[in-house]
């Protein structure tokens, strides 16, 4: 069942993330044909409640509210991952699932959820920026940093911001079936399922190499990153043994030659599909992987979506010509 819904406010919430919950379940869409739920916004502290940056919320709801909500979402920001949180928000969580209702982060709302207990055992996410820090705070919670949103009904948490909005419509769906999921993205004008997951979002820099001969081996590396390139081969341009030479970079670079280079390839592949209009099969060649296939697996094993998936999400709306 989804009809009654309510959002916790706490202070210095992030608007965009109360946002994703306002527009999935707070608008009444009944002309369209699709459901309107009972939605309130909740205060956890004195309404009105801060929001960033500098304005502030009203609601005439407490917390007596969220009694009868069959989902409450907890949007938040981002300085709540060190957090104290209301003790009677906290047990007004964990009656809530007791009783039978969902409860649902957006970003480090998981936070929250976590000091309910609720993450205790389950399989949980947050955004990969707090994932650490998450699983640290929480050891008993299996954080999955890598994945949009995990759903251990009744405990749905989801990575950042936007995938909150992929947390929300998945519950729909789930819920009310895709008819109504679909409606609600329609409305909203964004897709109604994402491929993927948080790897394709992060940006991953050179490693600073700090001995001089694996600076150089790294920079020619990433000159003919089209090659097949062995450890003795890059131990000669670096002047040193290949045992040496393999200790040398895993001190610098905290990883191996052969997973550097393979990080490196699946990066310039991402480059590639956001800005040419080159083939997949072409970028393959251009990236060192023997073929379209090679490359379609390890950017799935990497990012969690393939190279076409990714190109749709991510292309430039003016790309440059293949060269």
């Amino acid at each position: 069942m989804l009809k009654n819904v309510a959002a916790v406010l706490l202070n210095d919430v992030h608007p965009f993330e109360l946002g994703v919950v306002c527009e999935v379940f707070g608008i009444d869409r009944r002309a369209e044909g699709l459901p309107a739920y009972d939605f309130a916004l909740v205060a956890a502290e004195a309404s009105p409640v801060r929001a960033v940056p500098g304005f502030t919320i009203g609601t005439p709801y407490g917390l007596d509210r969220l009694e009868e909500a069959d989902l409450i979402a907890v949007p938040v920001g981002d300085d709540f991952s060190h957090r104290e949180f209301p003790p009677e928000l906290l047990g007004a969580l964990r009656r809530a699932v007791d009783r039978g209702a969902r409860v649902l982060s957006v970003c480090v709302g998981a936070f929250v959820l976590g000091e309910a207990g609720l993450l205790d055992g389950r399989r949980c996410t947050t955004h990969w920026k707090y994932a650490d820090v998450l699983a640290r705070r929480f050891p008993a919670a299996k954080v999955d940093p890598d994945v949009l949103y995990v759903d251990e009904d009744p405990v749905i948490t989801s990575a950042g911001t936007s995938a909150g909005i992929d947390a929300c419509l998945h519950l729909v769906r789930k819920l009310q079936g895709s008819d109504v999921a679909n409606g609600i993205a329609r409305r909203m004008v964004v897709p109604p399922h994402r491929d993927g997951g948080q790897a394709q979002y992060i940006e991953r820099p050179v490693p600073d190499a700090r001995e001089d001969g694996v600076r150089e081996v790294l920079a020619w590396m990433e000159r003919h990153m089209d090659r097949e390139l062995t450890v003795e081969q890059l131990a000669a341009q670096a002047s040193m043994s290949a045992r040496t030479f393999a200790r040398r970079f895993r001190q610098a670079t905290g990883t191996t030659p052969y997973r550097w280079l393979l990080r490196q390839r699946v990066l310039f592949a991402q480059r590639l599909l956001e800005g040419t209009d080159e083939t997949v099969e072409a970028i393959a060649a251009r990236t060192g992987f023997p073929n379209a296939a090679a490359l379609r697996h390890q950017f799935v094993r990497s990012l969690g979506t393939t190279p076409h998936a990714y190109r749709r999400t991510f292309r430039s709306p003016h790309p440059a010509a293949a060269h």
